[in-house]
């Protein structure tokens, strides 16, 4: 990102040998090569030196049209969940981020490409994959297409047991699309809305593309089709101008809304920004006393989402091993994306279990009782 948005400053530092942008990381073993082989043969500085810097520059101008850039995996790190990124760019131009400009405007992936991913990493044991993007909500606006279209295919994909959506924009989530979701018994009811700011206000120097009504029915459809859906969002505190009347009804709106999680940024300029140049910037002291308390209020919500499950069942896809005050646990999570733990023994990675929660751990992590819980894969 840092070579797409200031390309003459990266250019200009004498360290740098190779300069690739973000349309072009399906290149760099390449690129790589091909500077190497330049060096090792001894060539002349002159013919792989530009102001200074030696490098290969493979930066695309995202003013024009670009393809998506066409990166694919069969593994990853984890051995249980796999991230599946089906979508690039973003064209909303919200007033902090500078995301347009480093990743440039909307690209989807061909469903066949997505399919033909997600085919793979079944066959390599991933039990759940989680499509994401820079703004998933946008997945085929440039190709006709759309995010329910895709769901629906990958929900045939043999051996995939669990999809999981990464960040969504409130706008997408009317009823007739929650509806069509509830139908997919392999979606999780974990949903991650954007919100950013619960003012009206805020929300339009922001220049997001909803205001708190729109974001209040969006969730209520959710509870409506799910029985409990665990509902998460992001919160810039301190956001240029935002008084403490604004704040306030942030905080107000946020426990209205009862998320499950909620991550708190404090606002950072980004240079290139319209937000940047906006008066009224607020103090940093303020900002940290804002995101703070922000943060006390949700952790209270998210005891009390978790303690809903106290007496009930859950399914639990299985990751790791934890050892706690010489106790051995294994760990997972459920559908909506809380963390649970039995205290067993038995090596459970990338199995689903099923099991009743006897209790409800610090950081509102579920305790299953181990009598109750059996192996459903």
């Amino acid at each position: 990102c840092y070579v797409q948005t200031s390309l003459e400053q990266a250019k200009a530092d004498a360290a740098v040998d190779i300069l690739i942008g973000n349309n072009k990381k399906h290149e760099l073993v390449e690129l790589l090569k091909e500077f190497e082989e330049k060096r090792k043969k001894g060539r002349s500085n002159a013919e792989t030196t530009y102001e200074g810097a030696s490098y290969k520059e493979a930066v695309v101008d995202f003013d024009g049209k670009t393809e998506y850039d066409k990166l694919t995996i069969s593994k990853t790190a984890g051995h249980t969940r796999a991230f599946l990124k089906v979508q690039d760019g973003c064209s909303q131009f919200c007033s902090y981020c500078i995301i347009p400009y480093a990743r440039g405007r909307v690209r989807s992936r061909e469903i066949d490409d997505i399919l033909a991913e997600a085919g793979r990493l079944a066959a390599q044991g991933y039990q759940e994959v989680v499509l994401t993007g820079i703004h998933l909500s946008s997945f085929g606006m440039d190709t006709g297409e759309d995010l329910l279209h895709l769901l629906l295919r990958i929900h045939k994909v043999e051996g995939i047991k669990r999809i999981r959506l990464g960040s969504l924009e409130p706008k997408i989530v009317t009823e007739e699309f929650v509806k069509e979701l509830s139908k997919l018994e392999k979606l999780c009811p974990h949903f991650h809305l954007s919100l950013q700011s619960g003012c009206d206000e805020t929300l339009k120097r922001m220049n997001r593309k909803y205001n708190c009504q729109e974001y209040r029915k969006s969730c209520q459809y959710l509870r409506d089709y799910f029985e409990h859906p665990a509902i998460t969002t992001d919160i810039i505190a301190g956001f240029p101008k935002e008084t403490e009347e604004e704040f306030e009804t942030t905080r107000e709106f946020i426990k209205e809304i009862a998320f499950f999680e909620v991550h708190v940024f404090k606002y950072s300029k980004r240079k290139g920004t319209k937000a940047a140049g906006m008066e009224g910037q607020v103090p940093e002291e303020i900002k940290t006393k804002r995101t703070n308390l922000l943060s006390e209020d949700t952790k209270k919500m998210g005891r009390e989402f978790a303690q809903w499950y106290l007496g009930r069942k859950v399914t639990v896809l299985m990751e790791e091993e934890m050892v706690i005050e010489g106790e051995s646990y294994q760990v997972g999570h459920t559908p909506e994306y809380i963390k649970a733990v039995i205290k067993s023994d038995d090596k459970l990675e990338n199995q689903m279990v099923s099991g009743k929660v006897t209790a409800v751990l610090p950081g509102h992590i579920l305790l299953l009782g181990r009598d109750s819980t059996e192996n459903i894969d």
